[in-house]
């Protein structure tokens, strides 16, 4: 179908919602049988939910399900599932673009009239003979104003919360979800390769993670060059710029005896994976480096610890207890390790599947989870900074597998020294 051509000679006569089928579908990240499977998890939820439709609006629910990643500028998005199709309902700036890389139809709102996006999902259900009595939503990811818009534009319609059952679905990875996981980690390993050879004294932190950032776009761009190329990072910190994990790169410039963080962070078709190291720019202190190895150490048990049948909150229990031997419990600052999949520094995180003394979920095939220890001592005292190693591990029948191959450890990571 081609664009909708349209005649005005004012504002007011322009189209409140659009059909954009412009070009032709792309190549999807999945097969459609991938997301015919994703669809179909949903729309058990749904039955046992006694739901007429779903309207997610959160980046990775509408990802998950349609392979569409929005860019929201102010704007809202969604996905609209029945027990029949799905249709995104999306904002005309973007033009034909959803359509062409999205499972399933899409709806386009203009922005001639505020709600046009409301007036987008009653469309959504009133073209599909859909008179809804309750409607599955993200509560996890739906600012309240919104909600209570989308509420007004269904009226006495019941609004139920599926985020967390979606959540659970998404734990569970198919195998072609793995393979997208797989590259990634090889990517992040290339862009860890990339910032150590980078390493030396004088450069700035933000140098290093251009050079990590570029070295993993290209090869994404090369292995899947029918993707969006976006969103991409590193975090590299230096000295007390390392107490913390999320910690942006800075213009400070490297030092010798500084300790280091290397943090890559590949996203390949909204797919986040990581690699996270430390290292020192020549030989570190005594108490550094008995840190150091006490953190290896950690991460080594946890490695082990990993297997189908695993219960979190056990691993985070046993963890626990190396630290508390060195006296070093205190210095943790945060969980051992996390689900990966549809997740990103701005939406996502499968909050069921983490390594923490509060989550009960046993580890079972075909989740993906890291181990990733950290611990953290203040400034002026001996050894200061963040030590923090990270692997991606994939629960099998039977088996795990690391799929991180970037060496750890004083005896890999100490430059220059």
């Amino acid at each position: 179908m081609t664009i909708t051509v349209e005649t005005a000679s004012s504002i007011a006569e322009l189209e409140r919602l659009k059909v954009l089928h412009n070009g032709k579908k792309g190549k999807l990240t999945f097969s459609d049988a991938e997301f015919e499977r994703r669809l179909g998890g949903l729309r058990g939820i749904m039955a046992a939910k006694d739901l007429d439709a779903v309207i997610l609006t959160s980046y990775h629910g509408i990802k998950y399900y349609s392979d569409f990643l929005y860019t929201a500028f102010g704007r809202n998005y969604a996905l609209v599932v029945t027990a029949d199709d799905s249709v995104t309902v999306t904002a005309n700036i973007d033009a034909g673009m959803p359509w062409r890389t999205s499972y399933g139809e899409n709806i386009v709102y203009t922005d001639w009239r505020r709600d046009n996006f409301y007036f987008g999902l009653q469309e959504a259900l009133r073209q599909r003979g859909i008179v809804a009595n309750r409607i599955g939503v993200e509560d996890d990811f739906l600012p309240g104003l919104t909600r209570e818009k989308i509420a007004a534009a269904f009226p006495g319609a019941e609004l139920l919360d599926v985020s967390q059952d979606a959540m659970r679905q998404r734990m569970i990875k198919s195998a072609e979800e793995i393979e997208v996981i797989k590259h990634g980690a090889r990517i992040g390993d290339l862009g860890g390769e990339a910032i150590r050879a980078a390493i030396r004294e004088g450069i700035s932190e933000y140098e290093v993670a251009l050079i990590g950032t570029e070295a993993m776009v290209h090869e994404i761009a090369r292995t899947f060059p029918h993707r969006e190329v976006r969103d991409t990072w590193v975090w590299f910190q230096s000295g007390i710029n390392t107490d913390g994990a999320h910690n942006w790169a800075t213009t400070r410039r490297l030092q010798q005896g500084d300790i280091l963080s290397l943090n890559c962070f590949p996203m390949t078709s909204g797919y986040y994976t990581a690699l996270e190291r430390t290292l020192f720019l020549g030989q570190p202190d005594e108490r550094s480096l008995e840190l150091w190895n006490i953190n290896v150490e950690v991460h080594k048990r946890g490695l082990e610890l990993i297997k189908p049948g695993a219960v979190c909150k056990d691993i985070a229990a046993e963890l626990n207890e190396i630290y508390i031997s060195h006296g070093l419990l205190a210095n943790r600052t945060f969980g051992y390790g996390h689900s990966f999949g549809v997740l990103s520094h701005y939406y996502g995180r499968e909050a069921g599947l983490e390594l923490r003394e509060d989550i009960e979920t046993v580890l079972e095939p075909g989740m993906v989870v890291s181990m990733e220890p950290m611990i953290t001592v203040a400034d002026g005292q001996p050894g200061a900074g963040g030590y923090r190693e990270h692997d991606i591990l994939i629960i099998g029948e039977g088996t795990v597998e690391n799929i991180t191959t970037f060496p750890f450890g004083p005896e890999h990571n100490i430059v220059g020294g």
